[in-house]
């Protein structure tokens, strides 16, 4: 099981609870080209290969344009990508969990290199805002969607 980077200066931890059942939220999560439909951050993205550990995907958000590879799938469960973009390696771990009616979803993300170093403080608030916001917006088209 791939985990994030626990050395890393920035970790960032969050969840949420979605009324939804877990196949919709599974399913609006994972479809990677349909990200800029429901989370106004990520501006644009580019998957030619089906959604596999291996695979590697194009987005931009805020202003970056980064290459992700996915580094871990088990269906319904946990989805784990990462890679480089501008000097900062991140390892992010989404898991999802059905309970009754409801999916919990934790996402757990870490960023090193030399950029987060020297501005450890803002990038963590940038990091958990932007997790914060993906985490809403999920909540938000899944419980419609639903």
């Amino acid at each position: 099981m791939i985990v994030i980077d626990e050395t890393a200066p920035v970790i960032v931890r969050l969840s949420t609870v979605i009324h939804a059942p877990l196949a919709t939220v599974w399913d609006l999560h994972t479809d990677i080209a349909a990200w800029p439909a429901w989370n106004t951050d990520v501006e644009s993205t580019t998957i030619s290969d089906p959604l596999a550990a291996g695979t590697t995907f194009q987005w931009r958000t805020h202003g970056l344009d980064i290459a992700s590879t996915v580094l871990e799938l088990v269906p319904g469960e946990r989805i784990v990508w990462g890679g480089p973009a501008a000097g900062i390696t991140g390892v992010h771990v989404w898991m999802f969990e059905q309970d009754g009616d409801q999916v919990t979803v934790r996402t757990e993300e870490s960023w090193s290199g030399a950029p987060v170093e020297a501005a450890v403080d803002h990038l963590g608030k940038a990091l958990h805002d932007s997790l914060e916001s993906w985490l809403s917006r999920l909540k938000s088209r899944a419980e419609r969607t639903a």
